[in-house]
């Protein structure tokens, strides 16, 4: 926890009395999530000019792999791929071009783990919860997120209709995730899931038969299907969850003092069209995908 970074607070009103007569006695909040933390000090949000990790860079984290389609060719630096450019339009907002972001490897469970982060926001589809929120700080969402599940073609999974077929079955997802939280929480199935640290382990079983699915977000579960392991299909996707749909959101440290400096900038991003434009252009059309219930 960064407490060394906050400001210090006024020990006496009387100490500054001129002060107290124009303004009033009560110091401003400046911790996380007061007044500027929220960005609504105007110096806290200067752009180019926020307190940043390294001093006029913005640093960003992601897993590595980095997979499309949220990243293309392995390349977190490139702006291609969704995420890639939404990093970049994030940046851009706060007022650092291209040549001020920063990439580091961060895997994708220890971005939301408890403890102090190197990063000023990562961004790795990780979900916005209630119990992440008791670790790390998040922006507000720049995704709408649907979960999904893919099975070999001509499979027994392949041909469920219904949560209540998958109950039966062996599934799969990436440990720490909120494809993992469906398994459990929506379809709760007969057997224990499968646990995998990445998704290309998930990948792995799949095709070696050793899970009869997998879940993951509804684009990664496209890509999949796609590109690496082409004798699978997405079979359902999840419906959203209405006011409490998932979102994926940036994770900030608990502690930062650009949590809502970030924020503001994703939710100029939805306003202008900025988020919905990204995601047309790098995120696969979800409509003809049956809707599992």
């Amino acid at each position: 926890m960064r407490l060394a970074n906050r400001p210090l607070r006024l020990a006496a009103c009387a100490t500054v009395a001129l002060l107290a007569a124009a303004v009033g006695c009560a110091p401003q909040d400046e911790s996380p999530g007061g007044p500027r933390a929220a960005g609504q000090g105007k110096q806290s949000c200067d752009r180019g000019k926020l307190a940043t990790v390294a001093n006029g860079k913005l640093t960003v984290g992601t897993d590595k792999p980095a997979y499309a389609p949220w990243f293309q060719d392995d390349d977190p630096a490139s702006g291609k791929g969704f995420e890639s450019a939404v990093a970049y339009a994030v940046a851009r907002q706060l007022g650092y071009g291209k040549g001020a972001v920063t990439w580091q490897t961060v895997p994708f469970a220890n971005a939301f783990a408890p403890g102090q982060k190197k990063f000023d926001f990562d961004i790795n589809q990780v979900s916005i919860s209630a119990a992440r929120k008791r670790a790390v700080a998040f922006s507000s969402g720049y995704y709408d997120v649907r979960q999904a599940v893919i099975a070999l073609k001509g499979s027994r999974a392949a041909h469920a209709k219904s949560i209540a077929a998958l109950r039966h079955l062996k599934l799969g997802a990436q440990v720490g995730s909120t494809s993992l939280d469906v398994v459990n929480d929506t379809v709760r199935p007969d057997q224990p899931p499968a646990v995998f640290q990445k998704n290309d382990l998930a990948k792995s079983a799949l095709k070696n038969g050793q899970v009869d699915a997998i879940l993951t977000d509804l684009p990664t579960a496209f890509y999949i299907t796609s590109a690496e392991v082409k004798d699978a299909e997405v079979v359902g996707q999840f419906a959203a969850a209405g006011a409490g749909k998932e979102q994926f959101g940036l994770v900030l440290d608990k502690e930062s003092r650009i949590t809502g400096c970030v924020t503001a900038a994703v939710d100029a991003l939805r306003k202008n069209g900025t988020l919905a434009a990204l995601e047309k252009k790098w995120l696969t059309d979800a409509v003809s995908v049956p809707v599992l219930k």
